[in-house]
């Protein structure tokens, strides 16, 4: 059932890359349909925890049912209050896999896509938050350009955010096809798939507020992780990926590298990987969502003397 739900990306090679010790505590930060998670299962023995984080209701309703597994249904920026809760000093590897699943962006109800016509949504939390209508209808111009501009790096988001706040002045924006209509003429036809997913990506992201949750969960694993833990994450857009990159290369998502008395760099992990891993030819054409996927992969060091 989780294929349908999602097609994990970079399966082996991600939970490759946590290094797993059989009786370690593990954490999959972002469950979606468990592929990720049933993979780490069958690498660990007794006595191991691994936590999924998810939370969205659809997700829950796949978590297995096994010895070791704890589904927790929450944003995965709150794991160090979780980690607390079930007294879980340290971790010894977190994986995550970033973006949007495949199943949210099949599923039209949600509003993910515009591929479908259906209701702004793009909350991965229905029980709260505002949707990406909200963001379209009470956002002013300058804010809304913003966002477009930081979170799609859409180079007309000026534009684009007049034309939509000259629609919605009409009538109010309340579905794909609404946004659709409003920015119609404003995306070149050389690209305008990918400018349109662009566009959706920049609500989601502010809907969700999915950099700022990001910055939580890295900072949160990089304090967790005990020396030679692992930090394994799979990213999609290059704002993401930054943060990713930063805190393996520096500890921090601004890539600020910090010295001690001798001059020595103090960033608590190193990279494992030199180079991003990505996709092979054959899963880009078997799972098209894994094309612009990178995965990067951290190692806890252990403290200087």
């Amino acid at each position: 059932m989780d294929c349908e739900y999602h097609v994990p990306v970079l399966l082996r090679e991600s939970v490759d890359g946590l290094g797993i010790k059989p009786g370690g505590v593990y954490v999959d930060a972002t469950f979606g349909g468990g592929g990720h998670s049933r993979e780490i299962l069958s690498r660990l023995s007794g006595g191991a925890r691994l936590y999924a984080f998810d939370q969205d209701a659809d997700a829950e309703a796949l978590a297995p049912v096994a010895d070791g597994f704890t589904f927790v249904r929450s944003n995965f920026r709150y794991l160090d209050n979780w980690m607390r809760y079930y007294g879980e000093s340290h971790i010894d590897g977190l994986l995550a896999d970033l973006g949007v699943s495949s199943h949210h962006l099949d599923d039209a109800s949600r509003g993910f896509s515009f591929r479908f016509d259906a209701p702004l949504d793009m909350r991965m939390n229905k029980r709260a938050g505002a949707t990406a209508a909200d963001v379209l209808n009470t956002y002013d111009e300058g804010r809304l350009a913003d966002v477009l501009y930081l979170y799609g790096e859409l180079k007309n988001s000026r534009r684009l955010a007049a034309a939509i706040v000259k629609a919605r002045a009409v009538a109010p924006m309340a579905t794909t096809a609404d946004l659709m209509r409003a920015v119609e003429g404003l995306l070149p036809p050389a690209r305008a798939k990918k400018d349109a997913a662009r566009l959706f990506q920049a609500l989601r992201i502010e809907v969700n507020h999915e950099l700022e949750a990001l910055a939580d969960l890295l900072s949160a694993a990089c304090r967790l992780l005990a020396p030679g833990g692992r930090l394994s994450v799979i990213t999609y857009h290059s704002l993401e990926d930054r943060m990713v990159k930063n805190m393996i290369k520096a500890g921090n998502i601004e890539g600020r590298v910090e010295q001690d008395f001798f001059g020595r760099a103090t960033a608590p992990l190193r990279p494992v990987n030199s180079k991003v891993t990505q996709p092979s030819a054959e899963e880009q054409e078997r799972n098209p969502r894994s094309r612009s996927a990178k995965l990067r992969v951290g190692e806890k060091v252990a403290a200087a003397e």
